[in-house]
């Protein structure tokens, strides 16, 4: 009987978010390189088949670069809008987190019996007040 080998598995080292975007990039411009490619070649074809002067398809190009340029506008002040409503919200739940981790923390330190740093600086603010108290008492 043969054995089987075990093959001993590469530990694969997890990924920089740059790195992921720089593939994903590398890929985004591959994909559009070759879609580039297909309209290129899919446009010739049809020009030749339909008999349309290279004018004409000028003018249609430049009809729909402006149509296209006005929806990315429209999308990309979508975005922004997305973006900033995105912003404010995470600025509102780190306060709330924020809050949250403050409670906790005192309620621990509530169950542990042990004083806040508000409570110490409370309590020697009184203890100073006091010790002034005194010291006035004590020179009359």
């Amino acid at each position: 009987m043969a054995k089987k080998r075990k093959t001993a598995k590469k530990k694969v080292a997890p990924k920089t978010a740059g790195a992921r975007l720089r593939e994903t990039w590398s890929a985004t411009l591959a994909a559009l390189t070759s879609a580039e490619a297909e309209v290129e070649k899919q446009i010739r074809t049809l020009l030749k088949n339909n008999n349309i002067s290279a004018r004409d398809a000028r003018a249609a190009l430049r009809d729909l670069r402006s149509r296209i340029d006005l929806e990315r506008r429209k999308a990309v002040k979508q975005l922004d809008a997305r973006l900033k409503g995105l912003q404010t919200r995470i600025r509102k739940e780190r306060k709330n987190v924020s809050r949250m981790v403050e409670d906790g923390v005192q309620s621990a330190l509530a169950a542990l019996n042990i004083p806040s740093r508000q409570e110490v600086a409370d309590l020697t603010g009184k203890v100073e007040q006091l010790s002034r108290k005194i010291d006035s008492i004590r020179r009359k």
